[in-house]
C-alpha cells in the first residue's frame, strides 16, 4: 500500500502514463476510461482525463478492488 508521495511527485497520472504502467496501449487505456472500465475512477478536468495515483498504484499492487468495472 502507498502511505506517502514523495513531495514533488504529482497526485495524479495522465491516461498514457497509466497505459506504461500497466503494460497497455494508450489507445486501449482511453478506450477503457470512456467506458468507465479502466478500475479506478476518471477525475476529469475539463477536457483531460486523469487518475489518482494512489488508486493507480493500489489496483496494480493489488492491495485495491477495482472501483468500476461493469458486467
Amino acid at each position: 500500500m502507498v502511505d506517502k508521495m514523495q513531495d514533488n511527485e504529482r497526485l495524479t497520472m495522465t491516461i498514457p502514463e497509466f497505459a506504461d504502467l500497466s503494460g497497455i496501449s494508450k489507445n486501449l487505456a482511453y478506450s477503457l476510461a470512456k467506458q468507465d472500465r479502466l478500475g479506478v475512477k476518471v477525475i476529469y478536468l475539463g477536457k483531460r482525463m486523469v487518475l489518482s495515483r494512489r488508486a493507480v498504484l493500489a489496483l496494480l499492487q493489488g492491495d485495491g478492488k477495482p472501483e468500476s468495472i461493469p458486467s
